[in-house]
C-alpha cells in the first residue's frame, strides 16, 4: 500500500518571508489563545507577556506557523471588535519583531483581520467560513493568505445535534462554495487554504468520518489544514480529559497527514513536530537526519 499525495493547484507558497512547497512538506501550526476562557489552556496565555513567551517557545520547538486567537469558537457572549484586536495585535507585533515565522490570526471579523495584517500577520484563519462578508475583501487587498474553515453556526451561537446525510461531501461542498466566494472577492487561489473543521458543529462520529475520508476534502486541490489537537472527539474515543489527549492527537494528526493534510494545528508543539516529521519520512518527503544503523561493515548500537 502507498499513500497518494493530494492534488494541489499551487503547492509552492510564499507566506510572508517563509517559502513552502506543500507537495514536499507539512507545516506545523502552534496555537496561542489569548483568552481567559480558551478551550484547552483556560487562560494560561491571557497575559500579554505569557502569550508572547508561548509563541516564541513554539518557534524554538520547531513551529512553522503560529496561530493567535482572541475569541474562542465555543458559544458565548460576543466580544467587541476593539477588545478582540487589543488581545491579538500586541502579540502579533511582538512576535513579528523577533521572528519571520508565519503568523496567522484566528478571527471572523474583517476589521480585526485588517488590523492584524497591518501589524504583521500573514494569514487570516476564519473558523466561520466568511460569516463577515467583508473579510475576504480585506484579505484580497493585502498579500495575506486565508484559511476557510467549515462550520455551520453563526459565530458564538449554539448549534445542537448537528445532522449530516454525508458529512464529507457536505463539508467539501461548503468549502468549495466559500472558495468561490473568496475568489470572487479577489483572493487568488494561491493564497487559499481549506479546513474541514473537525468538531466544529460536528459530533465525534462526524469528526472520525472526516479523518477517514479526508481525501474528499483534499481533492479540492488546496492545501488542507486540520485542527485536531486535544479535541472532544479524541477525548470521547479514548475517555480522556483534555490534558490527557496527546497520544490521540498525534495519532489523528499523522493519519490526516498520510491522507493529504498539509498543515496541522497543534497545542503540544515539540511532540507534534517529531510526529509530523516522521510522517513526512514515511511518505518519502523527508530524508532521515542521518544514516548509521546497518550502514557499515560492523553492526553498531
Amino acid at each position: 500500500m502507498s499513500f497518494p499525495l493530494p492534488p494541489l493547484h499551487n503547492p509552492h507558497r510564499q507566506i510572508g518571508d517563509r517559502v513552502f512547497d506543500f507537495s514536499k512538506q507539512v507545516a506545523v501550526m502552534a496555537i496561542i489563545n489569548r483568552t481567559p476562557d480558551s478551550f484547552y489552556d483556560s487562560g494560561t496565555n491571557f497575559a500579554l507577556e505569557d502569550a508572547v513567551a508561548a509563541a516564541l517557545r513554539a518557534v524554538d520547538e520547531g513551529a512553522d506557523w503560529v496561530d493567535i486567537g482572541g475569541v474562542p469558537f465555543a458559544p458565548g457572549d460576543p466580544l467587541d471588535v476593539n477588545d478582540e484586536a487589543d488581545r491579538v495585535i500586541p502579540v502579533v507585533r511582538a512576535l513579528r519583531e523577533k521572528s519571520d515565522v508565519v503568523i496567522s490570526v484566528d478571527t471572523f471579523h474583517a476589521e480585526v483581520a485588517r488590523r492584524s495584517i497591518e501589524a504583521g500577520a500573514t494569514v487570516i484563519n476564519d473558523t466561520t467560513g466568511l460569516s463577515d462578508p467583508n473579510l475576504a475583501s480585506v484579505v484580497a487587498d493585502s498579500e495575506a493568505s486565508l484559511v476557510l474553515v467549515h462550520s455551520r453556526a453563526r459565530p458564538r451561537t449554539q448549534f445542537a445535534r448537528p445532522q449530516y446525510d454525508d458529512v464529507a461531501i457536505e463539508v467539501r461542498d461548503f468549502l468549495a462554495a466559500r472558495v468561490q466566494r473568496a475568489l470572487d472577492s479577489g483572493v487568488p487561489d494561491s493564497r487559499l487554504f481549506v479546513d474541514p473543521g473537525h468538531d466544529l458543529n460536528k459530533n465525534t462520529l462526524h469528526s472520525l468520518e472526516l479523518v477517514r475520508r479526508l481525501d474528499v476534502i483534499t481533492e479540492l486541490g488546496f492545501p488542507t489544514l486540520v485542527a485536531l489537537s486535544n479535541k472532544d472527539f479524541i477525548g470521547e474515543v479514548l475517555d480522556r480529559a483534555k490534558r490527557e489527549r496527546l497520544e490521540g492527537s498525534l495519532a489523528s494528526a499523522v493519519a490526516c497527514v498520510l491522507l493529504g493534510a498539509r498543515v496541522v494545528r497543534v497545542h503540544e508543539v515539540a511532540q507534534s513536530v517529531a510526529a509530523i516529521r516522521m510522517a513526512e519520512a514515511i511518505l518519502g518527503l523527508r530524508e532521515p537526519a542521518f544514516l548509521k544503523h546497518n550502514m557499515s561493515d560492523e553492526n553498531e548500537r
